[in-house]
């Protein structure tokens, strides 16, 4: 990723129901959501709102949408947000990467642990 295309995606997150959208995406995993369900989990965004937001997420490359029926699906782009953080942590640490250590493990995938109580 190059700084452009980080600089349009840090703005797109700069807000806070974008950056909610994308969390959430995020969690719904590669089979996204519908729109409506996305305004559901955020509290009953309204239609133009939520769609002023998800137009922008997709402009910025974080998010995409396909038609099912009826319904438009949004789900994240995992390529775009590995990108992202590819491009803070690229030059890491200057040949330390003990420092950078705890930056990757908060990266660590919880999928498929078992939850904890």
């Amino acid at each position: 990723m190059d700084e452009e295309l980080a600089l349009a995606a840090f703005a797109a997150l700069s807000q806070e129901t974008r950056l909610r959208v994308v969390r959430l995406l995020v969690q719904a995993g590669p089979e996204g959501m519908a729109a409506g369900a996305i305004g559901e989990a955020l509290g009953g965004a309204t239609t133009s709102r939520l769609s002023f937001h998800l137009t922008h997420l997709e402009h910025a490359g974080l998010v995409q949408s396909r038609r099912v029926g009826r319904f438009i699906i949004y789900s994240a782009i995992y390529p775009a947000l590995a990108g992202l953080v590819g491009f803070l942590m690229r030059d890491c640490c200057q040949g330390h990467p003990e420092i950078c250590a705890p930056a990757v493990a908060a990266l660590s995938c919880a999928c498929g642990e078992p939850a904890k109580d």
